[in-house]
């Protein structure tokens, strides 16, 4: 990490789309790519031959590039994400496309979103044109649960998405329905739920997830962070009298929890009442990285950083951080430092000893 800058607010930003096979991305892509809120957008796909654009009245092709009659713009993924992102913005500068104002990717046929959010806040290039403003998983209301309990990187997508897209709830029955819900909600407390069916959700509904208000250009901490929704405590309601193997029965039936993936995820909000040396929490994380940085899913935080009269957002996902923001200024009388930690096998107790040990001071 490096010494903290100013942040840039025009930099443009990026919504990620991400969720396991079959959960309805590209449905709920084409249903975006027809709402006027749309117009300003250019949409990042693998393959067009995945999305089906026909209906959709492309008006001008070039190159990777079409221009549909929505306004929005669409290219695909050839090669390289960071190549396909940076010739993008270059065309956008010198006018061969509109001036979008908004990148949305598709990650059609990854199941990890994390190479892509790496990407995005590791890249030097692209992080000074682009910020990442949030994360939208669709999760499949009919066979979500199965996939939850079979496959660690559908666990992964909910756990560090900004807003949960819950789909087919049209095809999925109320008891089914519920105890995904109870679920998801355990997993990541602090995004929206958001129920739709054939894909039919607003665009507002979905993006400005970020730190900035894209209106006032001004940061929205109490939004980003949400920290409140993590004040119950361990994230998973399993979390309760977890001994080795975990060979014990839970309150509902669900022959499978031996194994859910989700008793792995912990998601926790600290918060630290003194200002925090700067150099000492960049050797912290430094640390956490080298130990564990393939189990700290996600980081955001708000820092108390000594020395400095603004506050200090942080954004890591895995090995990587985006280079650290001085925001203008706090906003209310709240002046602690808070981080929301979503992690894998990486308690919260730890977390708290090992940070009070490197910055000498306890946590709250």
């Amino acid at each position: 990490m490096s010494e903290a800058e100013a942040p840039e607010l025009e930099r443009l930003p990026v919504s990620v789309i991400t969720g396991f096979l079959g959960s309805g991305k590209t449905t709920l892509l084409k249903n975006l790519l027809q709402q006027a809120d749309m117009a300003d957008t250019a949409v990042v796909i693998n393959e067009f031959g995945e999305i089906g654009l026909d209906h959709l009245l492309v008006e001008q092709a070039k190159e990777d590039t079409i221009l549909m009659s929505s306004g929005c713009l669409c290219c695909s993924i050839r090669g390289d994400l960071i190549d396909t992102l940076r010739r993008l913005y270059k065309r956008r500068e010198r006018g061969e496309v509109p001036r979008f104002k908004r990148l949305v990717i598709e990650t059609t046929g990854l199941a990890d979103p994390a190479p892509i959010l790496q990407t995005l806040i590791g890249d030097p290039l692209l992080s000074a044109f682009y910020r990442l403003d949030g994360v939208v998983t669709t999760v499949d209301a009919v066979n979500g649960m199965d996939q939850l309990d079979h496959q660690f990187e559908s666990v992964k997508q909910a756990a560090v998405a900004d807003r949960l897209v819950l789909t087919k709830v049209d095809l999925a029955d109320a008891a089914q329905r519920v105890a995904l819900e109870t679920r998801l909600k355990s997993l990541n407390p602090a995004a929206p739920l958001l129920p739709v069916a054939h894909g039919a959700v607003a665009a507002e509904e979905l993006f400005n997830a970020g730190l900035y208000n894209p209106a006032e250009k001004s940061p929205d901490v109490a939004r980003w962070l949400k920290e409140e929704a993590y004040a119950q405590g361990p994230s998973s309601p399993h979390d309760h009298d977890h001994d080795g193997d975990h060979d014990h029965d839970h309150h509902h039936d669900h022959a499978r929890d031996v194994n859910r993936h989700d008793d792995h995820i912990r998601a926790f909000c600290l918060t630290y009442d003194r200002p925090i040396a700067w150099d000492r929490f960049v050797n912290w994380i430094e640390m956490l990285i080298t130990m564990r940085g393939a189990d700290l899913l996600r980081i955001k935080g708000i820092l108390n950083v000594a020395g400095s009269d603004a506050p200090v957002a942080i954004h890591g996902i895995q090995h990587l951080f985006h280079p650290p923001a001085v925001l203008p200024g706090w906003s209310g009388e709240d002046r602690r430092s808070r981080i929301v930690f979503i992690t894998r096998d990486l308690e919260r107790a730890w977390l708290e000893q090992s940070m009070a040990a490197f910055l000498g001071e306890p946590a709250q």
